[in-house]
């Protein structure tokens, strides 16, 4: 039987396993933490995921989408919340299309135990991965309850391990492999909003809450039980930054100052905001994701995103699902799968860490900006109007499985269009008119010819 071995048993992971163990492959699964069904999730991050249209391929291809959303809270738009507390709500697509709040750690304990069910499926918790051979695909471990040694050989290794990737740390020592690591300036904590009598939501339920503030911002996604789960993106340093809120009276001045609605709802928020630690928002790249066709990156090991897109997760999904997709199509041979998806997945990688960056920009800056809202207002009336020549970026990335790459594309496309619809005379109020059709047909043809011309070449 053909033997697989994957280092991590998060998303990915987990995921990755169950796509392998359908193909027929004997899969043995490491992970560093210890089982979290038993000893409860950890992770270190926000307990919320943005689940979106790429992120349910994969686990339709899993068999576990309609279990996962009969669990999860759709959330159609933004909800704005301004500093007086005025509320401003922006539809994510069209009617119906909504991004899904899900617990990571419930998300995580139900993949692993669908792969668990397959006989040729193994999890081995805390078992942490030191090393590995690169020239015999040789996988050394530690077992870190007993602290016992021991290697193990592989025909395939499958590095899901994160940001900090062991395997990945492996291959940076090898010549010719580029690797950069990028952190921002800014970091995050966890609040929690509680639920209200009888598990009632405080805020509106079918939301992502945003309170933009310039260059810092606060955000609350819902759970289950009528929780909202905040974080709050803010500098290390500076005047409005975590160096300076170590009080509470710093704190609560702070919270009253910018957040003052979200702060009547959060009984604890001293208490979180002291216990809850910064996390930090780093950006990761690489080349090559593999290795002499037996050693391959997926999801965080090769490319660590921030996640202002909601897309960290639904991209390492969709790694699992290309890659499935080239199994059949190249006949399970990995000389050719590898070099293949090496060629081709980093360009969508990078794409959207870009994308991701432009986001945070946007929802901290911009999303209560009126000649932003106006811009919306416009993307939407075109998309409703020529739903095959105009697609927002925002729906490109989210509601369909347009190529990373290509959404970029067409989204500095969109910035040149929207540059100049902007900039029409009166446009604030009459927008719906025949100078905005001119701009825009002249757009489309211009946008049409450039592709013509470089489909000729």
């Amino acid at each position: 039987m053909k033997k697989a071995t994957i280092i991590g048993a998060g998303l990915v992971g987990s995921l990755w396993s169950i796509l392998l163990a359908k193909r027929g492959y004997m899969v043995s699964v490491f992970e560093r933490r210890s089982d979290m069904r038993r000893a409860g999730y950890i992770g270190g991050r926000s307990i919320n995921l943005a689940l979106s249209n790429r992120g349910f391929r994969g686990l339709e291809r899993a068999g576990i989408a309609d279990e996962i959303r009969a669990v999860a809270i759709p959330m159609y738009g933004r909800m704005m919340h301004d500093n007086s507390g005025n509320l401003a709500y922006q539809p994510y697509g069209k009617e119906g299309e909504a991004i899904y709040s899900v617990s990571r750690g419930e998300l995580n304990i139900a993949l692993i135990n669908l792969a668990e069910k397959r006989s040729n499926v193994t999890i081995q918790f805390d078992t942490a991965c030191d090393d590995v051979n690169l020239q015999t695909a040789e996988l050394s471990f530690t077992q870190t309850a007993e602290k016992q040694t021991f290697t193990q050989e592989s025909d395939l290794v499958f590095a899901t391990d994160g940001a900090f990737s062991s395997v990945r740390n492996a291959l940076q020592k090898r010549p010719r492999f580029n690797y950069s690591q990028q952190f921002e300036n800014y970091g995050y904590k966890e609040l929690t909003i509680p639920a209200g009598e009888n598990g009632s939501f405080l805020l509106e339920k079918n939301a992502l809450h945003i309170w933009p503030r310039g260059h810092f911002m606060l955000m609350a996604m819902p759970n289950l039980d009528g929780s909202m789960t905040c974080t709050l993106y803010l500098p290390y340093e500076g005047e409005h930054s975590f160096e300076n809120l170590k009080t509470d009276s710093q704190i609560t001045t702070f919270f009253e100052t910018y957040f003052a609605d979200a702060k009547k709802l959060m009984p604890t928020l001293l208490a979180d905001f002291h216990e809850n630690p910064v996390g930090v928002l780093v950006t990761t790249k690489c080349r090559p994701w593999s290795f002499q066709h037996k050693i391959m990156l997926l999801g965080d090991a090769a490319h660590a995103i921030v996640p202002f897109y909601g897309q960290g997760m639904n991209a390492g999904f969709e790694d699992c699902v290309l890659l499935d997709d080239m199994m059949t199509d190249f006949d399970e041979d990995w000389a050719q799968i590898m070099p293949e998806y090496d060629r081709t997945r980093p360009n969508d990688a990078d794409a959207i860490a870009e994308l991701a960056l432009r986001n945070f920009v946007e929802m901290r800056d911009k999303v209560g900006d009126p000649r932003f809202l106006l811009r919306q207002k416009i993307a939407a009336w075109l998309y409703a109007k020529f739903p095959a020549d105009f697609t927002p970026l925002y729906s490109l990335v989210t509601f369909s499985h347009t190529p990373y790459h290509l959404a970029l594309q067409e989204g500095v496309a969109q910035d040149a269009l929207f540059e100049e619809l902007l900039n029409l005379p009166n446009i604030e109020n009459d927008w719906q008119n025949e100078a905005v059709l001119a701009v825009f047909n002249a757009w489309l043809a211009k946008k049409t010819k450039k592709v013509t011309e470089m489909q000729e070449i």
